[in-house]
């Protein structure tokens, strides 16, 4: 993961407009960004691109704090982008924050 010293933090929507156990998807140039809710009101954010053969992660399955990628079934940990055992890969995940049900991402330079 890369660590932002000081992130500029990108207002993406308002939590209620990713339905739980949902996401919803942030365009870029660079490659779109998933944003993930969890059915707890946690909220995460993946590169939309799974390491395996890359799979839109959007359009997967949330389960618990983990997406299953639509293409091959392989599960993404949403809080580390990391592929779950057997499986060995890592999508880019970027920082999320909450505030007053509002959702923000730190996209980096390259927003």
């Amino acid at each position: 993961m890369e660590l932002l010293v000081n992130p500029t933090w990108t207002h993406v929507c308002e939590i209620s407009a990713i339905p739980k156990l949902g996401s919803r998807v942030l365009s870029r140039t660079t490659g779109n960004v998933a944003i993930f809710r969890t059915e707890s009101d946690k909220v995460f954010a993946l590169l939309d691109h799974c390491p395996h053969k890359g799979g839109a992660l959007s359009q997967g399955i949330v389960h618990g704090e983990t997406v299953t990628c639509p293409l091959h079934a392989w599960n993404i940990a949403l809080a580390s982008g990391e592929a779950c055992a057997p499986d060995v890969g890592c999508a880019r995940r970027f920082p999320v924050r909450v505030e007053n049900g509002a959702v923000f991402v730190a996209l980096g330079e390259d927003a």
